[in-house]
């Protein structure tokens, strides 16, 4: 028999061979490069978070983390990972932090670690990137655990000693060379001496399998739940910190909104706005549409900057995704740049973009290998295309991280309490921050109660809260004051900030009756700005085709192309985003001596309520809960500047409340038909306060009260005790966001567009946003959407037209 040929050994690799990425592919990043990065990320993060709230009480927090970014991808240096890495690689198949596992064991012999130091910082190092422990409920969908990879079936020194080739030869995953000189470099970085490596003593693979026993061990169980927080927060430290590492991105130092913002006002400020910038802690500030409520906001916001440690960031929340880019725009035109910028660099957090860049973002080369090869083995899919992909992510996700004032509704910032390698950097972020919640009313009693909840985390991670709205009821107000243990300031804007600007009118026909319809024709006819508001697109849409033509006919200008309008939730978001603009220019708020007749018809939904400045002679709008009826009389005479003092503002009555609860819009009705048979038909303060006192004080507003407390304390009771912080919790996220009723899809003519922006060359999900369209869950299963996993969206099948928008789906003859 001939003899078989002998395979040639490969060079030794040495340190400066062996690498952490395979980006840039002309020259690869080395492990240690790589390494001291993400170190040195770590003393950004530490400037910027400083020790608020739990880390005050645990000196060793950042220390334990910078240990843990140091040690975090020791693992990387098998030979396995190292081939994986090559274009055309094949896939390992272990987990590396696994494996970093046995450099923590070691240098913890020779670095003066505590017992509590060497597990935190091994708890930080092998849940980088996956959970530790399954659920608590049971099999979570998504990655597997480290618990479910690595148990009693594991061949220990198969996957990380000698693992053996297709071949038949061995192939030696961390050569002694190697190891010493790994370790060599370690040791110098942590300011110690090298570990001794007496010969017979245990090989990698069994410290490694030692070390994770001991970890599932202490972890399975319950914690307390100090504890659990400031182990989750410095887990998020650390994936912050790989994060921005490997993006190569700095946090910005620079904050957009001065803390002397209060005195910058370009006229004399309210009342109102002085106490709010007078205010240190929480705020409750209740003023009316247009009277600076914004500005109240940010006064004192800047105001609490002066006093925080660190370098807090701002966070400014609004209830609808259609509201973000608007306040976003507007902020960057009042605010500060950087020094050398054009405009103030303001994040913007987006809802289904933000999930897919957290989550690639989180995953690892080994991963990513795993799930290309796996899916693309018939094309012959090379795993670096994934790690390019992974790359990508990790850039667009630290735009979510780097700015220090960001617009964002307040899904993406629950979701930081479920935590783990996906979230646990979302959580890091609410601690020092200053959070702004603009126009609290208008979310449902679970998610009121959900995010008073938030609340109580953000004051224990050291956060301010201010809560800023026209109209809140005071079981609202209650609610907010019993969820925080520091004092709450309250402050009301006095009576008459506003001028008298509207004169209530009750309407019994419904706003598409033929009679109502004709009213806002004849209001067009005489040339004044209208403005309808109804509760559903697809009376929107109705409405607007029956109007546009007439209100273009009218127009004050021959070619006036947006003398017609319709803004609602069921468009992309970059069609949204371009009528929000051309409404702002064509509808902006009166100036002080304007006499003009305006003109023009915008039909919308409640997407006009919250944030867009905008200014109209008249206004016709559904019945809907009160708070939802004061604000869109807010866009109506909004500073009280029309020629004709108070002007028409008309609520037509409905037969059902969709999409809202039909007892708060019946409680609504009676409120207001209350008010005005008491005589009271101005809408000031004073009558929208007494219509709040209306209709909260019904059964219905007992039973909202009694919902917001109960989803209070069941959030805080299932997310905020942190008392297992390792398991995995990814089941959750899902049922979060279909609590929330809210989701992103993609029309099926958009994916090839969608494709090419977010994996082309520049492809970047950031790019991509802007062709998903905002849909209720509800309303999901409707459209029949198909997942595309690579895409990481929802596709469905529909008719959509950029002026009026994704059409409601054509439902099928039935037999009843």
């Amino acid at each position: 028999m001939a003899a078989r040929p002998l395979t040639p050994k490969p060079a030794p690799r040495a340190l400066s061979d062996v690498r952490a990425k395979s980006a840039p592919k002309h020259d690869p990043e080395r492990l240690t490069t790589h390494s001291r990065t993400v170190h040195d990320t770590v003393a950004q993060i530490e400037h910027r978070v400083a020790t608020a709230g739990p880390l005050a009480t645990e000196p060793a927090f950042w220390t334990r983390v910078r240990a843990a970014a140091l040690l975090h991808d020791a693992g990387k240096v098998a030979e396995g990972f190292q081939q994986q890495l090559l274009p055309g690689g094949t896939f390992w198949g272990q987990r590396h932090e696994v494996l970093s596992l046995a450099y923590v064991d070691l240098l913890a012999t020779v670095t003066g670690w505590t017992d509590e130091d060497r597990l935190v910082i091994a708890t930080l190092v092998a849940t980088h990137h996956r959970a530790l422990l399954t659920a608590t409920s049971g099999a979570a969908k998504g990655k597997q655990s480290l618990s479910q990879q690595y148990n009693f079936r594991t061949q220990w020194d198969e996957a990380f000693t000698r693992t053996p080739r297709p071949n038949g030869d061995p192939q030696i995953q961390v050569t002694r060379g190697l190891h010493r000189e790994l370790l060599a470099w370690f040791s110098g970085a942590l300011h110690t001496d090298p570990p001794s490596l007496p010969s017979g003593g245990p090989t990698v693979a069994d410290r490694a399998r030692l070390v994770l026993d001991e970890l599932l061990d202490a972890w399975r169980q319950p914690v307390a739940a100090d504890r659990g927080l400031l182990a989750v927060l410095a887990q998020g430290a650390l994936t912050l910190a790989d994060h921005a590492g490997s993006a190569h991105e700095r946090l910005q130092t620079h904050m957009p909104l001065p803390t002397d913002y209060f005195h910058r006002l370009p006229y004399p400020p309210y009342p109102h706005q002085r106490q709010a910038a007078d205010t240190e802690g929480h705020l409750v500030l209740i003023a009316p549409t247009g009277s600076g409520k914004t500005e109240a906001g940010l006064s004192w916001a800047g105001q609490q900057l002066r006093t925080m440690p660190g370098l807090p960031r701002v966070v400014w929340t609004l209830p609808y995704r259609a509201s973000l880019n608007a306040a976003r725009r507007r902020l960057q035109r009042d605010l500060a740049p950087a020094p050398g910028e054009d405009t103030a660099d303001i994040g913007l957090l987006h809802g289904t973009v933000a999930h897919t860049l957290l989550s690639e973002a989180a995953e690892t080369e080994c991963s990513e290998a795993e799930a290309e090869a796996n899916a693309d083995t018939s094309r012959g899919a090379e795993p670096t295309a994934a790690m390019a992909r992974q790359a990508r992510a990790r850039a667009g996700a630290m735009r979510l991280f780097t700015q220090r004032l960001r617009v964002a509704t307040p899904h993406q910032l629950l979701r930081g309490a479920i935590a783990g390698p996906v979230y646990s950097s979302v959580l890091l972020e609410q601690t020092n921050s200053v959070f702004v919640l603009d126009e609290l009313h208008a979310y449902e009693p679970e998610t009121f109660g959900r995010l008073c909840a938030a609340m109580g985390l953000w004051e224990r991670l050291g956060s301010r809260v201010a809560v800023l709205s026209a109209t809140l009821a005071p079981p609202m107000t209650t609610l907010i004051e019993e969820s925080l243990t520091r004092p709450v300031t309250c402050h009301r804007a006095p009576q008459g900030t506003s001028p008298v600007r509207h004169r209530l009118v009750l309407d019994e026909n419904p706003l598409i009756d033929p009679e109502s319809v004709e009213r806002l024709r004849t209001w067009l006819d005489e040339g004044h700005s209208v403005l309808a508001v109804v509760n559903t697109v697809a009376t929107a849409q109705a409405l607007y085709e029956e109007l546009a033509a007439s209100a273009s006919a009218r127009a004050r200008l021959p070619d006036d192309p947006h003398a017609a309008l319709l803004l609602h939730s069921r468009f992309k978001n970059r069609d949204r985003d371009t009528i929000e603009k051309n409404l702002l220019s064509r509808h902006p708020e009166r100036a002080v001596g304007d006499r003009s007749h305006r003109g023009g018809l915008t039909v919308a939904t409640q997407t006009v309520e919250v944030s867009l400045q905008l200014d109209f002679d008249r206004g016709a709008v559904e019945n809907a809960p009160i708070e939802a009826v004061a604000q869109r009389a807010g866009r109506v005479n909004r500073r009280g500047r029309h020629p004709a003092g108070s002007v028409e503002f008309r609520v037509h009555r409905t037969e059902a409340g969709r999409p809202y609860d039909d007892a708060a819009v019946a409680a609504s009705w009676r409120a207001l038909t209350t008010l005005v048979a008491e005589g009271r038909e101005t809408l000031s303060e004073e009558d929208i306060e007494r219509l709040l006192h209306l209709a909260y004080d019904t059964d219905w507003g007992r039973a909202w009260e009694a919902k917001a407390r109960r989803a209070r304390d069941d959030f805080a009771a299932t997310f905020l005790t942190f008392t297992d912080p390792f398991h995995d919790r990814s089941e959750f996220a899902d049922k979060l966001s279909e609590q929330f009723d809210s989701v992103e899809v993609l029309l099926r003519e958009d994916v090839d567009e969608y494709r090419d922006l977010t994996t082309g060359p520049e492809g970047h999900p950031l790019r991509a946003a802007g062709l998903l369209i905002p849909l209720r869950y509800g309303q999901l299963k409707t459209y029949k959407p198909q997942y595309e996993r690579n895409l990481g969206v929802r596709v469905i099948d529909g008719a959509y037209d950029e002026t009026i928008g994704l059409k409601p789906p054509t439902e099928p003859d039935t037999i009843l």
